[in-house]
């Protein structure tokens, strides 16, 4: 081969033979790593694979090479599932480059956060078929869930060393904590289980279907905000002033929540949750099973349990409306986080709810449960804060301490924003169209929200009219 070079002088080019193209070599990689051409015990193990997992920008330069190799080569494709992710682009959006001095190298991340707070940003932080833009802020934060994590974990196997936990060994190298009985399961202890089964689903679910990212989310949303902030909350009453066997039922639903959202979140967040796992009471670490130490990494991923309560759901979800309120209006009178007040709970069909929960309410909210009282109905007192949630008015009479102006305004907010909700919710009703064509419990549905915050308007109502 002659080329021209400068001053039109012709010089001979010779092609160097050790030099394979790159994207040449880089398809023959699904089998060569095995030992091919040699038909090696590895390449009938593990070829063909299964999936691969790479951007969307080499589908052609790669995937497509690496697919024809593979049928010229072996007769069959390498892969029959390709996942394309997008690409890792600054926190603009920008590409990272060396020229624009905007490329975060992960060896920093991954030393300054940990390996899996950059691992489940990744796999996070970005939407199917979009670009992810990598905030360090993002990699901060979840460095944070990891430790919110550990901290969890750290308080449930504390309180683990008042009772050891029931354990079910049918399968050595995959042990589970077994619950107690129905009967000694608290409200919250229902509705923590049926909240796990619902994220058990839909995470499974969504991984099946590959949208990974929208798992992880489901499942950092259940652990701090579900288990974290409130379950561990409210267990806490049980586990110090329960009869002795209500506190193991709630150590056992502790405990057995735990152990099966660190093998929900194993994939994500590998190494902090194969390290609590480790440190679980009775299943972790090794045990007589033939020499070998157990791995959360091979246990089974867990199967529907059949714990669904939609009752529950509802009922906790009602006292965490009323904890908010409450917690509200503390915050907005500059209550000091802990100083306990009295509340009045006019709680109407909810009265028997709320006085066997009132324990657990009084220890959220901050109450003094001794000064505090739960009926079906309670006049309203003169100059005291007031919460309307779901069929419940929850009187504060925090003497010394209410701005009535402030109370006022409050109020009347509150009635301006569930004067829009009935106004949307009416407008939807009105629409033929979405009459017709929307299934029935829908409907239902809409119209239950409307009745109830017309209900909400009217103890709004006249809490305004008493303070004014």
């Amino acid at each position: 081969m002659k080329a021209r070079a400068h001053y039109g002088k012709e010089v001979a080019l010779v092609q160097d033979p050790d030099v394979l193209d790159t994207w040449f070599s880089s398809g023959l990689w699904p089998f060569s790593t095995l030992g091919w051409p040699a038909q090696t015990q590895d390449l009938a193990n593990y070829y063909p694979t299964s999936v691969l997992e790479t951007g969307y920008d080499i589908l052609f330069f790669w995937v497509a090479r690496m697919i024809m190799m593979g049928l010229k080569f072996t007769g069959e494709v390498p892969f029959r599932t390709i996942y394309l992710h997008g690409l890792v682009r600054d926190e603009q959006g920008r590409k990272m480059s060396k020229s624009l001095g905007n490329a975060l190298d992960p060896l920093d991340l991954i030393r300054d956060y940990g390996t899996d707070a950059l691992r489940f940003t990744l796999l996070t932080g970005g939407t199917p078929g979009n670009d992810l833009k990598l905030a360090i802020s993002r990699v901060e934060a979840n460095r944070n869930f990891a430790n919110k994590i550990w901290n969890a974990a750290r308080f449930a196997i504390m309180k683990l060393e008042d009772g050891a936990p029931v354990v079910d060994w049918t399968d050595l190298n995959s042990p589970q904590y077994v619950l107690p009985e129905a009967a000694l399961l608290s409200l919250s202890d229902r509705w923590i289980l049926s909240r796990l089964e619902e994220v058990r689903h839909e995470s499974t679910r969504l991984i099946d279907t590959w949208q990974l990212g929208e798992a992880g989310r489901q499942l950092y949303e259940f652990l701090w905000n579900e288990y974290a902030d409130w379950y561990i909350e409210a267990a806490k009453v049980r586990l110090t002033e329960g009869a002795p066997e209500e506190a193991q039922a709630t150590r056992q639903v502790l405990a057995y929540v735990l152990e099966t959202s660190l093998r929900l979140l194993h994939p994500f967040m590998p190494f902090v949750t194969e390290a609590i796992w480790q440190h679980l009471p009775v299943i972790g670490g090794s045990r007589e099973t033939g020499g070998a130490e157990r791995s959360l990494m091979v246990t089974r991923w867990p199967a529907p349990t059949g714990c669904r309560d939609g009752q529950a759901e509802t009922d906790f979800g009602r006292l965490q409306a009323i904890v908010r309120g409450i917690r509200n209006v503390r915050a907005e009178y500059d209550v000091p986080p802990g100083k306990r007040i009295p509340a009045l709970i006019s709680a109407g069909d909810y009265t028997a709810l709320l006085q066997e929960n009132l324990p657990v309410v009084s220890f959220l909210a901050r109450l003094d449960g001794g000064a505090s009282a739960v009926e079906p109905e309670i006049p309203a007192p003169g100059k005291a804060a007031v919460i309307a949630e779901g069929g419940v008015t929850v009187y504060l009479p925090l003497a010394g301490l209410v701005d009535y102006a402030a109370e006022r305004k409050r109020l009347q907010g509150e009635i301006d924003n569930v004067d829009r909700q009935v106004a949307r919710i009416e407008g939807t009703l009105a629409n033929s169209g979405f009459t017709s064509k929307a299934p029935p419990e829908v409907i239902e549905r809409e119209r239950a929200k409307l009745a109830e915050l017309q209900g909400r308007r009217q103890q709004l109502a006249e809490r305004l009219a008493d303070v004014g």
